[in-house]
């Protein structure tokens, strides 16, 4: 018996392009994790039992969704997308729910930060390097 037997990998309708694929686990990934991160939050802040088991049911998804989504796109683009969407959501939860304020010269920095990462995920690749001609094994079939 295999893990993936218990627990299989979730699968994107085949009529879905890879792009559109990649993006949804980076949103899911993102909500994911900023849920958890809120959770982790409440429980170190008030203790609660709840937001402790919560959270720990949240990251387990996560990394269900993680894994599931690497069948589909590269481990690097997932994981920067799902990191900028992320920072965006904590920085702007960090914010309203727990009134932190930051001062202009960090609001410049993220913007910066932001933008690089932005270029990471958007930009094209080098001629000849797509998933299609990864080595065996980094990007598995969709089939």
């Amino acid at each position: 018996m295999n893990v993936t037997d218990v627990f299989p990998l979730i699968k994107a309708p085949d009529s879905w392009p890879v792009p559109v694929v990649a993006t949804v686990a980076m949103a899911c990934l993102a909500g994911l994790d900023l849920a958890g991160a809120v959770l982790a939050k409440e429980w170190a802040e008030h203790g609660s039992i709840r937001a402790l088991v919560l959270g720990l049911g949240a990251f387990l998804v996560l990394f269900w969704v993680y894994a599931s989504s690497l069948q589909y796109a590269e481990l690097a683009l997932v994981t920067m997308g799902w990191v900028v969407i992320l920072q965006v959501g904590l920085v702007l939860i960090d914010r309203w729910r727990y009134g932190v304020e930051l001062p202009p010269g960090k609001w410049v920095a993220i913007a910066v930060v932001l933008v690089a990462q932005g270029y990471l995920v958007l930009a094209p690749g080098v001629p000849g390097t797509s998933t299609e001609q990864s080595p065996p094994g980094l990007v598995a079939d969709r089939g």
